[in-house]
């Protein structure tokens, strides 16, 4: 596969993926589609389709670190960088990169396998009662109602999974049918 063709499928993995995380700043209005974003597609679909892994980690998470510099200023009115809980949070989306890596062959079940994997991790992970202070005990009872207690976001994770993996994968799959420079070096040998 040549540099161009190369460069070209990158570009439009990139540009799909700046415009699922996008979806992020529709959803903020709505308190009911909290947790309803692109992140864990994204992050499944960058695992399965960059052929250079670095870039499979390195971009959605450096546009998930960007577009939560917005979000955070429109939650706060002020501009936050980082804090603790977002090294959480990027850990659990790293691991889903690595899901979305184990991912050989695209089709629905292998694809949907995945989001429901990545998001229960994603929830199992970010409830751990002392990533919240005081507000859980810090022993099976208080993990057990963090976890009762974030299912609707879990809910949330699971459908916009499901939504955006449709629309990334069926998309690009789609894509490849069409033109062939979007395909990887492997897919050309077949």
């Amino acid at each position: 596969m040549s540099a161009y063709n190369m460069n070209t499928r990158n570009t439009v993995l990139i540009l799909m993926i700046i415009g699922a995380i996008a979806m992020r700043f529709v959803t903020f209005e709505f308190q009911q589609l909290s947790n309803f974003t692109p992140v864990g597609a994204v992050a499944l679909f960058a695992g399965t389709y960059f052929t250079d892994k670095w870039k499979s980690f390195f971009v959605p998470l450096v546009v998930l670190f960007l577009s939560n510099i917005g979000i955070n200023y429109l939650y706060t009115g002020q501009v936050a960088w980082f804090s603790w809980f977002d090294l959480v949070t990027y850990s659990c989306f790293a691991l889903t990169v690595l899901i979305g890596a184990l991912i050989k062959k695209v089709n629905v079940l292998n694809v949907l396998a995945g989001s429901v994997a990545s998001a229960v991790l994603f929830w199992l992970i970010t409830d751990l009662p002392f990533l919240y202070g005081t507000y859980y005990t810090h022993d099976m009872s208080g993990y057990i109602t963090s976890l009762t207690n974030a299912l609707p976001f879990l809910r949330n994770m699971l459908m916009s999974d499901a939504v955006f993996g449709l629309l990334l994968y069926g998309g690009f799959e789609l894509a490849k049918n069409k033109y062939t420079i979007l395909r990887s070096r492997h897919e050309l040998a077949m």
